[in-house]
């Protein structure tokens, strides 16, 4: 956290303590965990799914997706699993933030899941065999 001036970081802790991310403002282990890994594969797979998604890169896309979807999921339900243990979560921070984000989760994992016909994915008709 060298990187940051300290007024800031002061600034981002005091905001989530208003906003009861407890999770955040005390550096709970597995969240600072799910934070690298946000960091180091979370980004990446979702700026490297909206190429995929902008070029029309159709073969690779859903793996892009269902990874994504999966991690997200994932470590939402981690989060919300320690609401509900610590009795310390807002309800209002789950229904306005952590919802959505958990529906966009699961429509990534179905989208990955699911699969579509088209007309490249066709069996070639056989030929006639010349004699």
């Amino acid at each position: 956290m060298r990187f940051f001036p300290k007024f800031l970081l002061e600034l981002v802790f005091e905001l989530h303590k208003k906003r009861y991310e407890f999770a955040v403002s005390e550096k709970l282990h597995f969240h600072v965990g799910l934070t690298w890994v946000e960091l180091l594969l979370d980004w990446p797979l979702a700026i490297v799914s909206l190429y995929g998604i902008i070029l029309n890169k159709r073969s690779w896309v859903k793996k892009t997706c269902l990874i994504y979807g999966v991690y997200n999921f994932t470590s939402l339900v981690a989060i919300s699993s320690q609401w509900i243990v610590s009795g310390r979560g807002s309800l209002k921070l789950a229904t306005k933030v952590y919802g959505p984000l958990m529906i966009a989760s699961a429509i990534c994992i179905l989208n990955g899941l699911l699969t579509t016909t088209s007309s490249s994915a066709r069996t070639p008709l056989p030929r006639k065999k010349r004699v």
